[in-house]
């Protein structure tokens, strides 16, 4: 079965997270993605949170699926001479260096366009242009600076970051959607062209809910569906709405049973409207289904508090699973607190390739994810991450290099 990407060339100058999960995504589409690394150190995530001394790190092997590496020193006029070819032959370069690197290194966008007017250069920045656009960026920064921060957690609290990467990996979805968008164009244009990804933008874009609240709260000064309401005042930004629903269902976290001691004993409970006669009927509070203090989604919404305490006795009685299969017999939305060891055992996950293991030469097997993006005519493989430099050799003879050749760039540690 052919790949969606067959014969799409990557060009890797990516590190960390956010451009390995952009490459990573296209690698698992049938793209042919050569990772270009410093030798004898590669991304440095080869060697972060090691759990095993001799092996890379599950940061980098999970990032780093089905690629192909080449260590290459692009200091030196080999290196640079090698560099040039891949451009020549690849249909994309990513890079999230610093503003600037490409630039230094005599790459300039107008040079990689006079060797490969094809090309599609695409970047991860931490910024667009503005006053922050110099600033160095990690994954709890762009959160902050996105506006995730400032509406996480709770209203008695201090702004939260999210366990989910959306900076980084957020960033990196979005990106690969601009580089294939840009393949697409270019079949009619017949160039390429640059794509951008910031991350304080693609925090933004996931944000987009809490940028509509801002501006019902400008209109009426007043956010029903928030916990806030309405005992307390609003002020003039959105508030942290702890575990309450974005969308403008009434929804929080409520205790299942064993929650004392188990920390993910749990439930996500949403008091849709549509169903609010059998959750009275549920929760044995049938009186709630005509009382007009409770009997529309409006009445409801200054008693929210009272009605989820009222659903979390009934919850407490069930585990987490007997929860939600009692709540699902009536439709009623809801989902247990899944742990990453919980989802880790999952035969579900397993089955449909959302949780795959790998067999790595020096890790031996591991679990990582799997493709979140299935295609029905093409099936994802997940190859095991490549060892630092293993594809050298094999990426320069495709490149018209001969052994001699190779052994000469060995000696001069341009490879």
């Amino acid at each position: 079965m052919s790949k969606a990407l067959d014969g799409v060339r990557i060009l890797d100058f990516t590190h960390v997270q956010s451009g390995p999960t952009c490459t990573q995504l296209l690698a698992w589409f049938g793209a042919d993605v050569i990772k270009v690394e410093k030798s004898g150190v590669g991304d440095i995530t080869r060697h972060q949170l090691k759990d095993l001394p001799e092996a890379d790190s599950l940061y980098f092997t999970m990032l780093n699926h089905n690629k192909r590496s080449i260590t290459l020193n692009t200091k030196t006029p080999e290196g640079k001479d090698v560099l040039r070819a891949l451009i020549k032959s690849c249909d994309v370069l990513v890079e999230n260096f610093a503003p600037g690197v490409l630039d230094r290194m005599g790459f300039t966008w107008e040079h990689i366009q006079e060797l490969n007017p094809k090309m599609i250069l695409a970047s991860v920045k931490g910024f667009g242009a503005g006053p922050f656009e110099d600033l160095k960026v990690y994954e709890n920064v762009a959160q902050c600076a996105g506006g995730a921060a400032s509406t996480t957690g709770f209203d008695d609290g201090p702004p939260l970051i999210t366990g989910a990467q959306i900076g980084d990996s957020g960033t990196g979805v979005h990106l690969a959607l601009g580089i294939v968008t840009a393949l697409y164009q270019a079949k009619t244009t017949g160039k390429g062209q640059k794509v951008l990804a910031a991350m304080q933008d693609s925090v933004l874009n996931l944000c987009r809910v809490k940028l509509r609240d801002q501006q019902r709260l400008e209109n009426t000064h007043v956010l029903e569906e928030y916990p806030q309401y309405p005992n307390t005042e609003f002020g003039d930004a959105v508030p942290r709405a702890g575990n309450s629903s974005g969308g403008g269902q009434p929804g929080s976290i409520l205790k299942c049973l064993g929650w004392e001691k188990d920390p993910n004993a749990y439930i996500y409970f949403i008091a849709q409207a549509p169903v609010w006669s059998s959750i009275c009927k549920v929760v044995k509070q049938e009186d709630w289904i005509t009382d007009p203090k409770y009997a529309t989604p409006a009445a409801r919404l200054p008693h929210l508090k009272a009605i989820f305490e009222r659903i979390e006795k009934w919850s407490m009685t069930l585990t987490k699973f007997e929860a939600v299969a009692v709540l699902n017999q009536y439709d009623i939305p809801c989902g247990p607190i899944l742990s990453m060891k919980e989802i880790a055992d999952e035969p579900s996950l397993r089955a449909t390739g959302t949780i795959v293991e790998v067999d790595h030469p020096v890790r031996g097997k591991y679990l990582t994810v799997g493709n979140p993006i299935k295609l029905s005519d093409s099936k994802t493989d997940v190859i095991r991450s490549p060892l630092l430099g293993e594809h050298t050799d094999e990426i320069l003879q495709e490149l018209g290099y001969l052994q001699k050749d190779i052994v000469e760039l060995r000696t001069a540690k341009v490879i």
